[in-house]
């Protein structure tokens, strides 16, 4: 079944970017390829528990297992060796990741605190965009009480855009919310 957000994708913003750009195929039209959300345990990765709590609210958060991260290199300072669990990755494509899309957009990132809109400048140069949250209790599927510690993770939306203008536009028209930049010609 179709999330809200992928038929306002096929329907509305399709035909606005096919215009915009000038492309001649809809197949030239970028689109979102794969979400990728990123969480480590921190400081605590010498906890097994810690690992085991990154893992469960990741669950919680994609709805799918996620993969467990292992350390390539060997860190003194976190106490890290080559080798050890350290996180968890979740790969979300297709009806999921517009699902999880839709949530982000419009259930999670308001809920933010001091919320002011996300870094438009965030782009890879290759189309693809980052975004950092510093806590994982703006989703509504973690439960405030349950947590041991507030923890950050990252989500990357991958998309076939060309260009980060292209990106840009996309995510904008999906109600992805930037932050306004203002003109200095005011003063």
């Amino acid at each position: 079944m179709k999330s809200s957000l992928q038929i306002k994708y096929e329907k509305e913003i399709v035909p606005v970017l096919m215009k915009k750009f000038n492309y001649t195929s809809v197949m030239e039209v970028p689109k979102i390829e794969k979400i990728v959300i990123n969480m480590t345990a921190g400081k605590e990765v010498s906890n097994s528990k810690a690992i085991e709590e990154v893992q469960n609210e990741l669950m919680f958060i994609t709805g799918q297992k996620p993969l467990t991260v292992i350390a390539k290199k060997s860190n003194a300072s976190f106490k890290l060796r080559e080798g050890m669990p350290m996180g968890g990755k979740v790969t979300m494509r297709r009806e999921r990741m517009w699902t999880f899309l839709n949530e982000l957009i419009n259930v999670s990132i308001p809920r933010i605190r001091d919320f002011r809109g996300v870094n438009p400048k965030a782009f890879d140069g290759r189309g693809n965009y980052s975004l950092g949250i510093k806590e994982q209790i703006i989703f509504p599927e973690i439960s405030f009480d349950k947590i041991r510690r507030i923890k950050g993770l990252d989500v990357i939306i991958v998309t076939t855009a060309k260009t980060d203008e292209e990106s840009f536009e996309l995510l904008k028209l999906l109600g992805m919310p930037f932050v306004k930049v203002q003109s200095t010609n005011n003063r």
